[in-house]
């Protein structure tokens, strides 16, 4: 017998359903899909989550000189014989030890790039942005857990699918 559920579907198509299914409950908070799919995501994103906890507190956080072009009073570059003007500015830097950066790693490997449009930019290329996925587990989600053993999700039973009967499940962060 299989460690997992084969979901009828080839080992390429079964790995990127579930890749998306747990970004998307990472990114959301919650999803509908079928209880087979619900748990096989469960088993992923309570390991990346766990994850997240176990590392959460595992960086410096070091000062850097960074250079920043200047700008005027209307946002725009201040330049001087055709070139910008920099300043140099001090900056605090968090960087990871070795055991973070490598449980960071491990989870871009798990989680597809997500961008976020704004609902008055629907439509529009412009005003999207890029959601961090890998630093929201470890700033919003690692915290709120830190004091809780496991059992990060939860899946609720909502009722029998009306297509074709399958089990369909609501599976929350809890």
């Amino acid at each position: 017998m299989a460690g997992y559920r084969k979901l009828g579907r080839t080992s390429n198509q079964r790995k990127a359903l579930l890749r998306s299914q747990v970004t998307a409950l990472i990114n959301n908070g919650s999803i509908r899909t079928t209880e087979a799919k619900a748990k096989e995501v469960r088993r992923i994103t309570e390991g990346l989550i766990a994850l997240a906890v176990k590392e959460k507190d595992n960086f410096e956080e070091v000062k850097v000189q960074a250079k920043v072009v200047r700008k005027d009073k209307d946002g725009k570059r201040v330049k001087e014989n055709g070139k910008a003007v920099f300043d140099t500015v001090e900056k605090t830097v968090k960087k990871d030890k070795p055991s973070r950066l490598h449980a960071r790693r491990q989870m871009l490997r798990v989680l597809y790039p997500v961008t976020a449009v704004p609902a008055e930019a629907a439509g529009r290329k412009a005003n999207t942005k890029k959601v961090d996925l890998v630093d929201k587990l470890f700033t919003e989600l690692a915290p709120k857990y830190a004091g809780r053993n496991g059992g990060y999700t939860r899946i609720v039973k909502i009722g029998q699918r009306k297509g074709d009967a399958a089990m369909e499940v609501l599976i929350e962060l809890v």
